[in-house]
């Protein structure tokens, strides 16, 4: 804060000693016997030096004055005039060098998310994104709310491609469309997915007759706030123990244990094995608690025979080394 208000305060200080400067000088010049327009033209002249010979002939006492203004004025705009160029060439080439950093960092992501809108819903999906590890982008037009990232972002219309490609979208893994109208959401998903098909795209859906629209625009998922928030709520109501579990599980930390996904590859060495002859809670010490096949189905709280096919998901929990372990044992070759 310092750094920033220091040449401000210089300008401040530099203006109302000019205005001091005038002022006596004028005064000066009244006491001298000029009259006010006189007083008040001479002493414009002096400080600032264009040359104009005086408005009535001086004396003694007048050319010591006149001398003594000369000197104080002049010092006293330069002083003002630097001030006021340091804070407009600090400020432009702060801003540029701030800009350039923020663009070479982007430019060396990869595998990041873009998370489109800093409102509230962009505020959270940023928060826990960060705190899982992910590297962030974040793009809003309003740059007062962008003053308040602690990420990297671009400042420009999301609609724009322009500004995507500036968020490197050609590199990112996932994007956030989190903005406030179920229109821009849909327009940002049809531009991210023409522009990228692979990229996986969670889009916010306030209303629920935009849903279907934006699945058919290329969002692998919509989620609406309000629908989650009304089932979290009935969720608390009947099961809160289940809620409050799953919430230190998943977001709170507190808990050693940790929910995790874990892919089966084509040449993992769980692929057409069971869960019991793979010995996956002997090796790792995770505990396999569904299995998602690769047609989306699900297969819940599956038995020791159960059998493990490439492109399977494991839905896991365990601490971070045991599923770490997991992740490690299921993409060996």
């Amino acid at each position: 804060m310092r750094t920033v208000h220091s040449p401000l305060r210089r300008v401040g200080i530099g203006l109302t000693a000019f205005a001091l400067v005038l002022i006596g000088g004028t005064i000066g010049y009244l006491v001298l016997g000029f009259d006010l327009l006189d007083a008040v033209y001479q002493t414009v002249v002096n400080v600032t030096t264009v040359g104009l010979g005086p408005v009535r002939p001086l004396h003694a006492a007048g050319k010591i004055f006149t001398i003594i203004l000369v000197l104080v004025g002049v010092g006293t705009a330069l002083y003002t005039f630097s001030s006021v160029l340091e804070v407009l060439i600090e400020g432009h080439m702060r801003e540029l060098m701030r800009r350039r950093r923020m663009e070479r960092a982007i430019g060396h992501l990869s595998g990041h998310v873009i998370v489109c809108g800093w409102g509230r819903v962009g505020r959270e999906v940023s928060r826990f994104l960060s705190a899982s590890g992910h590297r962030v982008v974040v793009i809003d037009r309003d740059a007062d709310r962008l003053a308040t990232v602690p990420h990297l972002f671009v400042q420009g219309d999301v609609t724009d491609d322009t500004t995507l490609e500036q968020a490197g979208i050609e590199r990112a893994a996932t994007l956030v469309a989190a903005l406030e109208t179920d229109a821009d959401n849909l327009y940002v998903t049809l531009s991210s997915r023409a522009m990228r098909p692979d990229l996986q795209i969670i889009a916010r859906a306030r209303n629920e007759s935009s849903e279907p629209k934006l699945l058919r625009a290329g969002a692998d998922r919509v989620v609406n706030p309000q629908q989650l928030g009304g089932d979290r709520m009935a969720a608390l109501v009947t099961q809160p123990h289940v809620v409050d579990f799953i919430d230190v599980v998943m977001h709170d930390g507190t808990l050693e244990f940790r929910l995790a996904e874990v892919a089966v590859g084509d040449h993992s060495p769980l692929t057409r094995t069971s869960l019991s002859s793979a010995r996956v809670h002997d090796r790792t010490g995770a505990l396999v608690l569904a299995i998602r096949r690769s047609d989306g189905g699900f297969l819940t709280n599956p038995s020791a025979l159960a059998e493990i096919q490439a492109g399977d998901v494991l839905i896991s929990v365990g601490t971070a080394d045991q599923l770490e372990a997991l992740a490690r044992f299921a993409s060996q070759q």
